[in-house]
């Protein structure tokens, strides 16, 4: 049986040149895909010791746990990878059912239509409303 210090999970997976690894968190019921991350390996072993969705932020440069400023956390229902083992899927239970920053239920809500984007998903709560102070993003 494994232990939580055992690494040899993390070893086998393929971590690109920055030690990171794409991460999508999929809704555990419907199968929606609600949004795309990244994770390093403290983010991973974090997820999986805690249950919730720990990522990497590249633009902050350090550790983000999932809700952390707007309390929209993701709870870890199952942690997948694919059959090159490049890719992370968590399967999670999205708290406040929004995973956007936009205020929106999915990352994913812009449409291609005719050769251009459009927004295809309404705003749930207002961006402002998630994160004082930002008035938008």
């Amino acid at each position: 049986m494994s232990s939580p210090e055992n690494t040899e999970w993390l070893d086998s997976l393929q971590w690109n040149e920055q030690g990171l690894i794409p991460a999508i968190a999929q809704d555990k019921d419907s199968n929606d895909v609600l949004m795309m991350a990244w994770m390093n390996r403290e983010a991973l072993a974090l997820t999986a010791k805690s249950g919730e969705a720990v990522y990497w932020s590249r633009s902050r440069g350090k550790l983000w746990h999932k809700g952390e400023s707007s309390g929209h956390t993701q709870v870890v229902a199952d942690i997948r990878t694919d059959c090159d083992a490049d890719v992370v899927l968590l399967k999670v239970s999205q708290k406040g059912g929004i995973a956007c920053h936009t205020g929106r239920y999915s990352c994913f809500f812009r449409k291609l239509r005719d050769f251009s984007w459009f927004d295809s998903e309404p705003v749930l709560k207002h961006p402002g409303e998630i994160y004082p102070g930002k008035e938008s993003l």
